[in-house]
């Protein structure tokens, strides 16, 4: 097994974005979310890890029945029995088929393995230190992730947090307090994402403090300059930056893209990238924009400064 990358970050913060451009490199295959809870039962050939909840925290302490499917995973050993199980249609049935041949083709091709997760950022010290993952993390502005997520309706469950001690003492005790009062009331939208982001953020903030040698990127940089900002990326990743992943990335950014998509393509990767930057401004108004300003400052200062609001 080659040394794995993992893209990680907050949802809606670019990571399938970032990971689909990294894996327009011949050199990697991509692996799709294995700790993903919501896709559980689509995902089973690829991962057949039991995940219990959103964003799990996995550790030594905690790793027997991960680290050998995850293993498995790297190794692009995928389970087709337990895949098929899964399938509920012809679609889903050829889906895992196209699934088992890339995976067949890259354990071949010897690729070095690109894990694409969201959910696996707490774990990240965990990718890192029992399989060598090279660890990138996007860092998305908080109020483009709090609009994104009120745009699309989705709630968070804190109760998920609350089951694992193990993230509550590493990782979240500040916000325990929080947490219970969030879990069992139904907030809005945009104090529950404010929170998230606050949360998930205070932990890369830690990360960055710990881990010199791990990639820390901002979406809206990339966005910016998408050809340089790829470019040093891949630079740092020891990846050669081809015309290949040059087109990938020119078609992937073009101005001639729509700067926002409609909810139901929201995981397109077609963006003009620099227009998409602000598109928060014209979803929130002036005072939902304070009111995350406000909630997420403590941690959002050390990523943004006031130019950026």
């Amino acid at each position: 097994m080659r040394r794995p990358i993992l893209v990680t970050g907050a949802i809606r913060s670019g990571t399938t974005w970032v990971g689909r451009m990294i894996a327009a490199s011949p050199q990697v295959g991509y692996i799709h979310e294995p700790l993903n809870p919501w896709e559980k039962s689509k995902n089973r050939g690829i991962c057949d890890a039991p995940i219990p909840f959103w964003y799990f925290y996995i550790t030594r302490e905690n790793e027997a029945p991960y680290y050998q499917p995850i293993k498995r995973s790297l190794e692009f050993r995928y389970n087709l029995f337990k895949g098929l199980m899964g399938a509920r249609s012809r679609a889903d049935v050829r889906r895992i088929l196209r699934e088992y041949q890339t995976f067949r083709a890259n354990r071949a091709n010897n690729a070095r393995p690109l894990v694409k997760d969201p959910f696996a950022l707490f774990s990240a010290e965990w990718f890192a230190e029992r399989f060598g993952a090279e660890v990138v993390i996007l860092i998305r502005h908080p109020a483009a992730f709090v609009s994104s997520v009120k745009r699309l309706g989705w709630g968070f469950p804190f109760w998920h947090l609350l089951r694992q001690p193990l993230l509550l003492r590493d990782h979240l005790r500040p916000f325990e307090e929080q947490i219970k009062e969030y879990a069992p009331e139904k907030h809005p939208y945009i104090d529950q994402a404010a929170l998230v982001w606050k949360m998930l953020y205070h932990v890369v903030l830690r990360y960055r403090e710990k881990h010199e040698d791990w990639i820390f990127v901002r979406h809206e940089d990339l966005a910016r300059d998408p050809m340089g900002g790829f470019r040093a990326l891949f630079e740092r990743l020891g990846l050669e930056f081809s015309p290949r992943v040059q087109d990938a990335v020119r078609r992937s950014t073009a101005a001639s893209n729509p700067s926002e998509v409609p909810a139901e393509r929201a995981f397109s990767i077609q963006r003009d990238s620099r227009a998409s930057i602000w598109t928060w401004k014209k979803r929130l108004t002036a005072a939902e924009i304070q009111r995350i300003r406000e909630a997420t400052e403590e941690v959002a200062q050390a990523f943004y400064s006031d130019e950026d609001w």
